[in-house]
């Protein structure tokens, strides 16, 4: 205590008498003070920010143990005291406007101005969330009409730690050209949406890295307490035995070696990292990106990601809804709209993905899936139509989050009935009813009792889909879309494409 009574005599913060120090001494103290003693917020509540309405809303930060904090924003005024360096307040539900000014008071006082209140979400995943708007279809016209004042944006930097993180760095944006650029293109659409359907401003927190599992968004204390999602870490603790880092740096200098006889740029070989240093280690990502970020109040959640589980789809069954279950209940705020998308259409990408996406819907509450089989391209993992995305993504959320009676996706498989030699697929999501987009359906295939799938006649019925093979006599499965790439063609009136499915899910 002296010594902090000291430096504050030599800042100008106490009624001590001055102390005669040289001015470089003062200097160098005084810029340690503020790290103990000053109020902070967390980083989310900077000037321009966007708050959510009708919740109730938590605001916190950092300060010396025992300082007296309060709040002040509109008609409200919270006061704490802190406790072991954080403090949290919390304001009563907020309506949609702005732009406002909260001050935040403890022996000095933070100001944040420009501050609106309406639909704040959070985007995350892997790299398709996370490529820029100016990497898309018909980016130049977009960015061109980016300009929206009430649409912000907060980029988190990328980050990964082996514990969680109390703190994020970053600014809020409004959209203009220059900003929505270079932001995630899923999420501007969405926002952009959104901000159209609602007439409300609009948040959108962005917290993504490209080439990333779910797991490394996921929480070590999820993944410890499940038994098949622990397999997750023994795994990554055997690849960091097995690490050696010799044959590492060797491998590295081969990799070098080529690249110089290729006539390549050397500067983009990068060294190979221990398994306990990559980004996407179990839980890394969850720490620095994703629990510094909570409990600030959302609305929900948009995600892109899977790619990356690709090859462990069976696993990704439990991975996926125990994240999402795991994020609601760090918020706090019950059961909050997931939506995602799933897995475009493209030669490394195994159907099975797409079904553990699926089965994810349509078993974990409040939770919607946007179909993009239309938007896919075989030969490019990163497809660049990323508006109908957004705008998918912006369906379910008025769905969804805000109740509008839409509807907000494609057909879904719901039934099959045998008759003679016919199987008769029953659907939900129809809309305004069944539509083939094309001469003829394509991408069915059938099974009879062997097991063996044949290509199949498709034709719509009404609200159902009847399909058949003269080579099947008595149906017993039939499978849409069951390839990496599918070529397919079923859609509802709405516009909106069927998911690929099986009726022999295992």
């Amino acid at each position: 205590m002296k010594i902090i009574t000291i430096l504050a005599s030599i800042c100008g913060k106490s009624n001590l008498p001055t102390l005669h120090i040289s001015p470089l001494v003062a200097f160098l103290v005084c810029i340690y003070l503020p790290v103990y003693a000053e109020v902070r917020p967390n980083g989310l509540f900077s000037d321009g920010t966007v708050l959510q309405q009708g919740i109730k809303l938590p605001v916190w930060g950092t300060a010396k143990d025992g300082e007296k904090v309060t709040a002040k924003f509109q008609n409200q005024t919270v006061t704490t005291t802190a406790k072991n360096g954080r403090w949290m307040v919390y304001l009563k539900p907020l309506k949609a406007g702005g732009p406002f000014v909260m001050t935040i008071a403890g022996e000095n006082i933070i100001t944040i101005t420009n501050i609106l209140v309406g639909e704040v979400w959070l985007c995350s995943g892997q790299s398709n969330m996370e490529m820029p708007l100016a990497a898309t279809t018909n980016a130049a016209e977009a960015i061109a009409e980016a300009a929206d004042p009430q649409l912000r944006f907060f980029k988190v930097s990328h980050e990964a730690s082996d514990e969680p993180k109390a703190d994020v760095s970053g600014s809020w944006a409004e959209s203009t050209p220059g900003s929505a650029k270079y932001f995630s293109a899923v999420g501007y659409f969405f926002g952009r949406d959104l901000r159209r359907a609602l007439k409300v401003p609009i948040g959108l927190i962005h917290s993504s890295v490209g080439g990333t599992p779910a797991e490394a968004w996921t929480a070590h204390s999820v993944l410890e307490a499940d038994p098949e999602l622990n397999q997750i870490l023994e795994r990554q603790a055997q690849a960091v035995r097995d690490f050696d880092p010799a044959k590492a740096e060797a491998q590295y200098e081969a990799n070098v070696a080529k690249a110089k006889a290729e006539g390549k740029d050397i500067s983009k070989v990068q060294p190979i990292k221990s398994p306990a240093l990559i980004i996407g280690r179990p839980s890394g990502l969850y720490n620095a990106m994703i629990a510094p970020l909570q409990p600030f109040a959302i609305a929900g959640v948009i995600w892109y990601q899977g790619e990356s589980n690709n090859n462990r789809a069976n696993e990704y069954r439990e991975l996926f809804p125990a994240l999402i279950r795991s994020w609601r209940m760090a918020w706090g705020e019950g059961k909050f709209p997931f939506l995602f998308v799933q897995i475009a259409p493209h030669r490394d990408m195994t159907p099975d993905i797409r079904e553990a996406q699926l089965l994810t819907w349509q078993r974990v509450p409040r939770t919607a899936m946007a179909v993009i089989t239309d938007v896919g391209e075989e030969n490019n993992i990163h497809p660049t139509q990323k508006e109908p995305v957004g705008a998918r993504l912006a369906l379910a959320a008025r769905a969804i989050a805000y109740g509008e009676k839409i509807e907000y996706s494609g057909p879904v498989y719901d039934s099959m009935k045998v008759k003679d030699n016919l199987a008769v697929i029953g659907f939900s999501h129809i809309g305004g009813g069944l539509v083939v987009k094309g001469a003829e359906l394509k991408g069915f295939t059938i099974a009879g009792e062997d097991g063996k799938f044949v290509s199949a006649t498709a034709k719509i019925d009404g609200q159902k889909v009847i399909v058949f093979s003269p080579i099947v006599t008595r149906p017993v499965a039939v499978r849409y879309g069951w390839a990496k790439a599918p070529d397919i063609n079923l859609f509802n009136a709405q516009g909106l494409p069927a998911t690929p499915f099986r009726t022999d899910v295992r």
